[in-house]
């Protein structure tokens, strides 16, 4: 398994490796494009030395704040993602014991528990913890029974609705196609 979201082989290669940076990759997934998105997780290794919960939990939040802004900066609102990052990493730490994958993998959870897991979360509502759900199934090997059906309707197959359907460039044209069309029909209804 080998991820391509963000179009930079050291930032795919550390989401691959890393459960928190795609987890983090996916909080940073707004007001942003994709690829700038997952790549802050990359940002944040060069620039903090590493990507990992209880690090970045404890890190000074001054100092992080500035870790975010540097340029080219890890997101938009440095300061607001940089907190939420930390409250994310803070979360991992307190009821995951500083293991994002245990979200996953901890108890075999089924498709449903994994998204009530990520429910709970902070920064991820509904459909973030769908797209999400649906990243883990598609490409990163979680297969608890009934994940398509939890992180519906994201989890389709060959379906181009979101990052978990990024696997090249031309699946990200797809997506992005997709996305376009979605918000033209929103707005045409309104």
């Amino acid at each position: 398994m080998a991820l391509h979201i963000t179009g930079d082989t050291a930032a795919d290669a550390l989401l691959t490796d890393n459960p928190l940076a795609l987890l983090v990759g996916m909080l940073l997934d707004q007001q942003v494009a994709m690829e700038t998105a997952f790549a802050g997780p990359r940002k944040l290794h060069e620039r903090i030395g590493s990507v990992d919960a209880e690090t970045i939990a404890g890190y000074d939040p001054e100092a992080l704040v500035e870790a975010f802004r540097q340029t080219p900066a890890v997101h938009r609102f440095p300061g607001s993602m940089a907190g939420r990052v930390q409250t994310l990493c803070q979360r991992i730490v307190d009821e995951w014991g500083g293991d994002a994958a245990a979200l996953w993998t901890s108890g075999d959870p089924d498709g449903r528990e994994v998204l009530k897991r990520l429910k709970a979360l902070p920064g991820f509502g509904e459909q973030k913890a769908k797209i999400f759900l649906a990243l883990l199934g598609k490409q990163y090997g979680y297969a608890g029974s009934g994940w398509h059906e939890a992180s519906a309707p994201y989890g389709e197959d060959g379906a181009f609705r979101s990052v978990a359907d990024i696997v090249s460039p031309e699946s990200l044209a797809k997506v992005r196609e997709t996305k376009k069309a979605m918000k033209a029909a929103a707005k045409a209804q309104k």
